[in-house]
């Protein structure tokens, strides 16, 4: 049976929450948020900064990547991120059953026979109604929020895995969570686990 679960999702999908409840169903760890305590232990980044920069770009274009401050070998503060990222992803997958949720992990263990990748995508309209009330917005602003963040997202996905954020063929499985709801998503993902 396969046993780690990779959750990528756009921003108001409900992906995280789909990623909680399913680990919970499974008795198995959940990391979203304390994967951002153990990379910056690793790092030795605030937790604040590997928040808004482990799976962000720093700006809304991929040339911003080209103007960030590199050391004497190449490297940049968010390349050094992505790589203590990548490690420590690869260590939670070595431990057992997890449910990961962003950081590029569908990318990072997309050679590994035990994972399913999902993606989670939903409606425009639902998406912002839900963005409207977790964080207190009015329609314009959870608008322009969904599209910063999602955006943010691809370009920093696209810049460290040469892959597309969101295409079909880097998962194996992609789930409208407003078409679906949050339980029939978790079912369905449950079932490519066997």
């Amino acid at each position: 049976m396969k046993k780690i679960i990779t959750i990528s999702r756009e921003y108001g999908s409900g992906g995280r929450e789909i990623g909680r409840r399913l680990a919970e169903e499974l008795g198995v760890p959940f990391y979203e948020k304390n994967l951002i305590d153990k990379v910056a232990k690793e790092t030795g980044l605030s937790e604040k900064y590997v928040e808004s920069q482990g799976e962000y770009a720093p700006q809304k274009n991929i040339f911003a990547y080209a103007f960030v401050g590199r050391d004497s070998e190449g490297s940049s503060v968010g390349d050094r991120l992505y790589n203590a990222q990548t490690k420590i992803i690869r260590q939670i997958a070595e431990e057992g059953s997890c449910v990961i949720v962003g950081r590029c992990a569908d990318y990072i263990l997309r050679d590994r026979k035990d994972c399913v990748h999902v993606f989670i995508h939903g409606e425009k309209e639902v998406k912002c109604k839900r963005i409207m009330e977790l964080y207190h917005l009015t329609k314009e602003e959870a608008i322009r929020e969904m599209h910063s963040m999602d955006k943010k997202r691809a370009i920093n996905y696209n810049y460290y895995t040469e892959q597309n954020w969101g295409k079909v063929d880097n998962y194996t499985i992609t789930l409208n969570s407003s078409e679906l709801g949050y339980e029939k998503c978790i079912q369905l993902i449950k079932l490519c686990m066997e």
